[in-house]
């Protein structure tokens, strides 16, 4: 049996994680915040459990990983934006943006890691943004904490190798998921003229890469970016 824990579960992109790896044999532990009724609908229809908790407080966090027991496999999803000038940004949603996406993601990964590393197994996965990759005017503090959520990567991945854990990262490019619903039809178009591919993604798409690099066929990666962003950017 296969345990993994997907934190923001019921999003978008979290939602269609939950139900590829569902698919790919785990046992599911889905968190949300404030989510309850889809989070749970989501654990129904794929055998799993809902956890409510709020990554951004790590004592909520180490409560819930206790409950739950051994995680073969985290993924760290959970995540908020909000497109503003820096100058207009609050110092409470830049908290809050930092809080969630970067000290969230290492908050959970910390309470993980000693059973990990007491089995000597086991694989954690961050999502990140192409933002993170290259930064995004109007969304700095994000693209600052997805840009940490990558360095934390890559630094994890060397601390935990030898215990046989395995950290990598998957940095989606842009998704169509409820985040990005505010766009008009022609904002739309005109970030579809630069993806190379001309498309947009799908939660799917995000899912599909997440399963990649949790099964056996990336037991040879480890402190990798994986990007899934339609060749925007490269």
């Amino acid at each position: 049996m296969k345990y993994a824990l997907v934190t923001g579960g019921a999003g978008g992109i979290g939602e269609a994680i939950c139900r590829q790896l569902a698919a790919d044999g785990y046992t599911l532990y889905i968190n949300y915040a404030h989510s309850k009724e889809k989070a749970e609908r989501i654990a129904s229809e794929t055998g799993g459990t809902a956890v409510c908790f709020d990554v951004s407080h790590n004592t909520e966090v180490i409560s819930a990983v206790s409950e739950i027991g051994r995680i073969d496999l985290l993924v760290n999803n959970a995540g908020v934006s909000e497109i503003g000038l820096f100058t207009d940004t609050s110092e409470k949603s830049a908290n809050r943006i930092l809080d969630i996406n970067l000290r969230g993601t290492m908050n959970c990964t910390r309470a993980v890691l000693p059973e990990m590393i007491k089995f000597k197994s086991g694989n954690i996965i961050n999502i990140s943004s192409m933002w993170g990759q290259c930064g995004a005017s109007c969304e700095v503090d994000y693209s600052a904490s997805k840009a940490g959520v990558i360095g934390f990567t890559k630094a994890l991945a060397k601390e935990v190798a030898p215990s046989g854990i395995r950290v990598n990262c998957v940095s989606p490019g842009f998704i169509m998921t409820e985040m990005n619903a505010h766009f008009s039809e022609e904002d739309l178009e005109l970030i579809k003229e630069d993806i190379p591919l001309g498309i947009f993604g799908q939660p799917r798409h995000i899912a599909d890469a997440v399963s990649f690099l949790a099964s056996g066929r990336a037991e040879y990666i480890t402190g990798q970016i994986l990007a899934v962003n339609g060749g925007m950017v490269i």
